[in-house]
């Protein structure tokens, strides 16, 4: 399954999965007459500086003017995520989300709970069988591998793997970007560790990660705080395990101050994909489908790549001479990437029913 998508990382590997049509589809004059009607796309959980959202966000209203866009809790995790949507069946008022933005496990829960509705984008041939339902109710977005960013003016000597952070040197340093009872990115991070120690992806890596977060937080190197490029800068967590993207956006931002290294680990080097949504309860719906028909358009994946992820259509945009040079060039050699592995949804969900379920009981740290 996403085993297959694990050479896609190596920007110098042929590229195999998807489909290579060219995508010169535009939505329907139909759809955008509606969604214009509808005037308004409501978002939650997407931070302007997760994998370039502030320029997607601002690229659709430049194309959308018509439609205004409601931000709701840009820092939520995936599972805020579907609570919001759940919380908000009933209510077609501002706070019931319209799209929704989760990590791969979360796509057929939504989709097994009734909460997302069917919608293929007119550029569906060109996102990987192996991160879409086949019905359309979700679609893999992007891509990244989990790295570590780390506050040079605090931390001399930058960590090459799992196992340095478990070190004395590293006491009261080292966060998760997440709570790893409710974001994907944090869940996925405690997997990473779990992978490291040489575990199996799955239950096995979700149990080995809780056990390394338990000694970690046992040494006194964990900080149960959750890890931002504020955070970051301001000292309280030196060193947060983000995935590459956020931490590359966060160097950008801070722009030297402080200064910063940004590395994938020697080992447990995992990838992980996000998935799009339309609620089924979606207040707009019609607006909801435009945004995705951008997301999924030559210039929404653009923008995504700028924000440092890897789009879903990248293979044939790649494949096509889409993609500018100047923002490959940005990304890290793709000799970081090679050992990434991308588990498949079933090792998803398994370890984030590890990890949700045992975090409390097996580390007992509340991160927040």
């Amino acid at each position: 399954m996403i085993t297959n998508f694990r050479r896609m990382l190596s920007l110098s590997t042929a590229m195999v999965v998807a489909s290579t049509s060219l995508a010169f589809a535009e939505p329907s004059a139909e759809l955008v007459e509606a969604a214009k009607k509808e005037g308004m796309l409501t978002t939650i959980a997407l931070p302007h500086d997760w994998c370039g959202y502030g320029a997607v966000i601002d690229g659709f209203k430049k194309k959308y003017p018509e439609i205004s866009v409601n931000e709701l809790n840009p820092d939520a995790g995936s599972a805020d995520e579907v609570e919001a949507v759940k919380a908000n069946k009933d209510n077609k008022g501002p706070q019931a989300p319209d799209v929704v933005d989760v990590g791969l496990a979360f796509g057929p829960q939504m989709k097994a709970e009734g909460l997302l509705m069917p919608y293929k984008v007119s550029t569906w041939d060109e996102i990987p069988e192996n991160v879409k339902d086949a019905e359309g109710y979700w679609y893999g977005d992007y891509y990244g591998v989990m790295s570590m960013i780390v506050n040079k003016d605090l931390v001399k000597e930058t960590p090459k793997d799992w196992a340095d952070l478990l070190k004395a040197d590293y006491a009261g340093q080292v966060a998760l970007a997440g709570d790893p009872r409710a974001s994907n990115q944090a869940i996925l991070g405690v997997l990473a560790a779990g992978l490291a120690s040489g575990a199996k992806a799955g239950k096995e890596a979700g149990e080995a990660g809780l056990k390394y977060f338990a000694e970690l937080n046992k040494a006194g190197n964990f900080v149960p705080v959750i890890g931002k490029s504020g955070t970051l800068a301001q000292g309280s967590t030196p060193i947060v395990v983000a995935w590459d993207y956020n931490a590359l956006s966060w160097k950008d931002t801070l722009a030297g101050n402080p200064p910063v290294d940004v590395i994938v680990p020697e080992s447990g080097v995992l990838a992980g994909v996000y998935v799009q949504g339309i609620s089924a309860y979606a207040p707009h719906p019609n607006a909801a489908k435009l945004w995705m028909e951008y997301l999924y358009s030559d210039e929404g994946q653009t923008a995504w790549l700028a924000g440092y992820c890897h789009p879903a259509r990248f293979n044939a945009m790649s494949k096509a001479g889409k993609i500018p040079q100047a923002l490959l060039d940005k990304l890290p050699p793709a000799a970081a990437y090679e050992k990434a592995y991308f588990p498949t949804l079933e090792e998803v969900d398994a370890n984030k029913a590890a990890v949700t379920g045992g975090w409390d009981s097996v580390v007992g740290a509340n991160v927040q």
